[in-house]
């Protein structure tokens, strides 16, 4: 299966989405967006197949959206994808897109929706929260 995600390795929710990828045992394209930000087609397509708003796939925390004034109401989708391309510690991560669909996955276990049932056998979070068990059956 081909998915693709929009990874930074200093993310824990994205190193947790990785590992269940792999966990469905497939080896995913790695884009580290923050070194090669995806293209504005990408990026928009990418956000409208998740069912998103572009607000709704910026991020905020940990980000210059505030002293970027990204806050403002009156900023059109236009520019708030322009500050995206630009600074792009602001788009929300990990995105995934796979044939099966393309999700923002916040929390990390909404990737299984977009991947087969073909895991390896039990799957925990980071924090040991367990998410797959071990007949490989998701728990949530």
């Amino acid at each position: 299966m081909d998915v693709t995600i929009y990874h930074n390795p200093a993310c824990g929710t994205s190193r947790n989405t990785l590992a269940m990828i792999r966990n469905a045992g497939i080896e995913p394209t790695i884009v580290e967006y923050l070194k090669t930000p995806p293209s504005r087609a990408e990026l928009t397509r990418m956000i409208a197949d998740a069912g998103l708003t572009v607000r709704q796939a910026i991020r905020e925390k940990g980000t210059p959206y505030a002293e970027l004034g990204l806050d403002d109401p009156a900023l059109s989708d236009e520019a708030l994808v322009d500050a995206m391309l630009q600074t792009p510690i602001l788009i929300n991560r990990p995105f995934v897109v796979t044939p099966l669909g393309t999700r923002l996955a916040r929390p990390s276990d909404l990737v299984l929706d977009i991947l087969p049932d073909s895991h390896k056998g039990p799957f925990s979070k980071e924090d040991g929260e367990a998410v797959i068990d071990e007949d490989s059956k998701r728990l949530r």
